[in-house]
């Protein structure tokens, strides 16, 4: 079976944790220090903090920014749905606006017609590993006077105009074993704001910066030395990882041309897209998962529902009608990018996936 998703771990790795395991300092220590500092210099961010996973990273950075009760944060109804739920933490309302069609991220132009008084920040997703329009949306924000909290947790590398994503306001990564390098768990917020690095770590460890002296009120949401000294290889392994992975797109994307039926993906001029998933629009969408099954090629719908539809958003009260992210919610199908494939996996996915729409 040729799996959506594998994560690459080796010696290497394995080594890093019995080195810590071996030295007795397996919880938040000088190894987390350590993968921050080399997570905020690749980023190109002057700071970094490190958390238990992508969830809290995001969670953490609306808190450090003061969202709160009444405020509203724009963001993508397509995604992962940690993305609103981290906005309902706070107390504050996810405001959603519709995505473009091609990098299925949130549209800046949607985004506009959503402000309102009450508004206080702007999510974009960078999905799939795309970044978002950073350079229209961090205007929007400057024109409002707007929060930028970027959701980086699918992009580590990606960049939008020379920058890497989490550089523009405040980033947020998860290292979720699927995710282009990983922690096991774990998350990282970056900025370039002291103040904030500073209130994320305080949150982060119930509050306070002194050990039993808590000024605020915080969470245990700390990343532990082990998922550092995994995190650490890693991120030296990231480049590598990235390369393979445009690679593998760039395979699937000339294979896939012309098939009646696909829309293959795309990278829009100015960007570095570092494919989490390489994401097709694909008539017969349903039928084709399955005959890929059969031929034990594995896929991913991401994702089926948009957030504005789900059962709990809908008891919320949200009625939006937001139709690119609903008709991409009925088309997408990711096949599988990542480093681990074989050139010949590459070639069977497109050859299977020739196959069926010939057949069609």
């Amino acid at each position: 079976m040729i799996p959506i998703a594998k994560p690459l771990l080796g010696k290497e790795e394995i080594d890093a944790v019995t080195e810590v395991l071996s030295s007795g300092m397996i919880a938040q220590g000088p190894k987390v220090e350590e993968f921050e500092l080399a997570f905020s210099e690749y980023t190109g961010c002057e700071y970094a903090a490190a958390v238990n996973s992508g969830t809290a990273a995001l969670h953490i950075a609306l808190l450090a920014h003061g969202i709160g009760k009444e405020d509203e944060v724009i963001t993508s109804p397509f995604t992962f749905i940690a993305t609103a739920n981290s906005i309902l933490y706070t107390g504050a309302k996810p405001v959603f606006a519709d995505i473009e069609p091609d990098t299925f991220n949130i549209d800046p132009e949607k985004i506009q017609e959503k402000i309102t008084s009450k508004t206080k920040a702007i999510m974009p997703v960078h999905l799939y590993g795309h970044s978002a329009d950073m350079k229209a949306i961090m205007e929007i924000a400057e024109d409002h006077k707007l929060v930028v909290i970027e959701d980086a947790c699918q992009a580590h590398g990606a960049k939008c105009l020379g920058k890497r994503v989490g550089s523009f306001g405040t980033g947020a990564f998860s290292f979720y074993p699927t995710k282009n390098m990983t922690t096991s768990e774990g998350g990282m917020i970056t900025t370039n704001d002291k103040e904030i690095a500073e209130k994320s770590k305080m949150i982060r460890a119930h509050g306070s910066k002194v050990r039993y002296l808590h000024e605020m009120l915080g969470f245990n949401l700390r990343m532990t030395d082990i998922a550092a000294a995994i995190g650490l290889v890693q991120l030296k392994k990231l480049d590598g990882f990235t390369a393979t992975r445009q690679k593998n797109a760039s395979m699937l994307s000339a294979g896939l041309k012309g098939i009646s039926g696909v829309v293959p993906a795309i990278t829009k001029p100015g960007c570095i897209h570092v494919f989490h998933q390489y994401t097709i629009r694909a008539q017969k969408r349903d039928e084709l998962a399955a005959f890929l099954k059969e031929n034990e090629i594995g896929t991913g719908i991401h994702y089926p529902i948009p957030i504005h539809k789900q059962p709990y958003y809908m008891e919320l009260g949200y009625k939006d009608s937001l139709p690119v992210s609903e008709k991409a919610a009925e088309e997408v199908l990711s096949l599988p990018v990542h480093p681990a494939l074989s050139r010949d996996d590459v070639q069977k996915i497109i050859k299977v996936t020739r196959e069926f729409y010939a057949n069609a």
